[in-house]
């Protein structure tokens, strides 16, 4: 039963994105990405905020590890590796590949009784590879296999139906509705579908973040804890080698940290320091230097973001300028807002 205290749901509006940062060329700025950017420091009180953090969002892929989290509380018995492949964006490495196989073979199925849309995998390498290779798009390779893999799991443990597990009314997604408004705090706004075919929840870019900081600092024997040491200590299985979310995972210790398409990204220090990224045209090249700028908001040591400015913007072969987050979110100083 869904609880009497949350927050209302967030408003369903055009959100009031303000400038996160700016592509700079020759000392000059060049362009613009809006956003929003919330960062709480560790009693969950609003450090830092940028643009609208209260509108409805789309969390996307940001939201599995409270997906991961809904489905260790209905039973599911995954740890380690293949929890953290459960709440991945995998690259479709074999490894990401092998890992879904079994959690499949675990439930007694296969590939077939997969719901989520055949697609190449995600990350252009192994991409490449396997076009190259003729193979065409599949369901397992498509990035949200590991989590389509683990919901079936839970269904055959559970006794619930296999075909309709992806309705938003199965008792599955029910159990994931329940626990986004736990973690986040407040109702949903907003039900559609994700890239995958899973539902996909509306909330507040404020709220992901409440949800990442108890993920993050959740005690021993809660289903928050061990999602959250399955991510802390096998980044790669829900994302990819080489991939930024993982490398700034390893580069700040203990840091959870989850990205989504169209821009979003949400991390948490085990103190419950947490931040949310928004961009709003959903630009990745500028998703990750905010994210790090926000981190240094939240005090996190520079010298552990240094690798994560961002690709830097090119002319004639050379760098000549890169993306340069917004004032409001440089390191440590009074509570700074910004709106629109």
């Amino acid at each position: 039963m869904r609880s009497s205290s949350l927050a209302d749901a967030p408003a369903i509006r055009e959100p009031r994105h303000a400038p996160v940062a700016h592509v700079m060329r020759g000392g000059l700025i060049e362009g613009v990405h809006y956003g929003s950017v919330v960062v709480l420091d560790s009693g969950g009180e609003v450090r830092t905020s940028v643009g609208d953090i209260e509108a409805a969002c789309y969390p996307r892929s940001a939201l599995k590890p409270v997906q991961a989290v809904a489905m260790v509380r209905a039973g599911l018995p995954l740890d380690g590796v293949l929890l953290s492949l459960a709440m991945g964006s995998h690259s479709g490495e074999e490894h990401h590949l092998a890992g879904t196989r079994l959690i499949l073979e675990l439930a007694g199925l296969t590939e077939a009784d997969l719901r989520n849309v055949p697609d190449l995998p995600y990350g252009p390498a192994v991409r490449d590879a396997w076009v190259r290779e003729g193979r065409g798009p599949s369901r397992l390779a498509q990035n949200c296999s590991g989590k389509h893999a683990a919901m079936l799991y839970l269904c055959e443990l559970s006794g619930w139906p296999l075909e309709s597990y992806l309705d938003a009314d199965h008792p599955l997604q029910r159990r994931i509705a329940e626990t986004v408004e736990d973690l986040t705090g407040q109702r949903i706004a907003h039900v559609t579908v994700d890239g995958c075919g899973s539902p996909l929840f509306a909330v507040s870019l404020h709220g992901l973040a409440r949800a990442a900081a108890r993920i993050a600092t959740a005690g021993a024997d809660t289903a928050e804890h061990r999602v959250a040491g399955a991510l802390r200590l096998h980044p790669e299985m829900a994302s990819g080698t080489g991939r930024d979310s993982a490398v700034l995972m390893r580069a700040v210790p203990g840091l959870l940290v989850k990205d989504g398409f169209e821009g979003v990204q949400v991390a948490a220090l085990p103190d419950g320091r947490a931040i949310a990224v928004k961009i709003a045209d959903g630009a990745d090249r500028a998703r990750i230097a905010v994210t790090a700028a926000a981190l240094a908001r939240a005090g996190v040591e520079p010298r552990l973001l240094a690798g994560f400015a961002g690709e830097p913007v090119t002319g004639g072969g050379r760098a000549v300028g890169g993306v340069r987050p917004v004032a409001a979110l440089d390191p440590p100083g009074p509570p700074v807002t910004a709106t629109a």
